[in-house]
């Protein structure tokens, strides 16, 4: 089987689903849908503040392709940004993946990640974890820092390449 290179929102969504309601991650009585936003940033005005908006920065393992060699690289620092929050009973997730560009084309493309089924339910699983804290009061528990034991860094991050270095939000670690 191939490594996923490609970014497919509605395997995103399904996968939201399948968790949401066949696994009852969040089983309060409210719904949830899952959006993107391909330009939304990490900032969140007083006004959004008030308005219930919390945001949640996660690091993923993903599959990259350039749109024009055809390059495919692996990364275990691609950038997933989540914007959600709760009101009135309905829940809303809106969703930013940060793309890489080629080190080989270096045209300043930004080319969106493929993810696993692994991946995707890790990340879903640990932005639920922050739902459950944030929204609903519950403890995070052991889950809180199981995020940072599990990461390995094989080689050094290329800021110049990663788009969400670029806008200053990429959530490294210092090195």
């Amino acid at each position: 089987m191939s490594r996923s290179t490609a970014w497919i929102p509605a395997f995103w969504l399904d996968i939201f689903d399948e968790l949401l309601y066949d696994d009852n991650e969040l089983d309060y009585g409210d719904d949830w849908n899952l959006n993107f936003n391909y330009s939304q940033t990490d900032e969140v005005t007083n006004e959004q503040r008030k308005r219930g908006w919390k945001v949640y920065c996660h690091n993923a393992y993903g599959n990259f392709k350039c749109g024009s060699c055809r390059k495919t690289w692996p990364s275990a620092r691609v950038v997933l940004l989540f914007r959600y929050r709760l009101q009135k009973g309905r829940g809303t997730v809106i969703m930013r993946p940060y793309g890489q560009a080629c080190r080989r084309c270096q045209d300043g493309e930004f080319d969106l990640p493929g993810f696993s089924r692994k991946e995707v339910e890790h990340a879903l699983l640990r932005l639920f974890s922050k739902i459950r804290k944030n929204c609903y009061g519950e403890d995070e528990g052991d889950e809180g820092s199981s995020t940072s034991s599990t990461k390995v860094w094989t080689k050094p991050h290329e800021k110049s390449l990663c788009e969400a270095c670029r806008q200053g939000i990429c959530c490294q670690e210092d090195e």
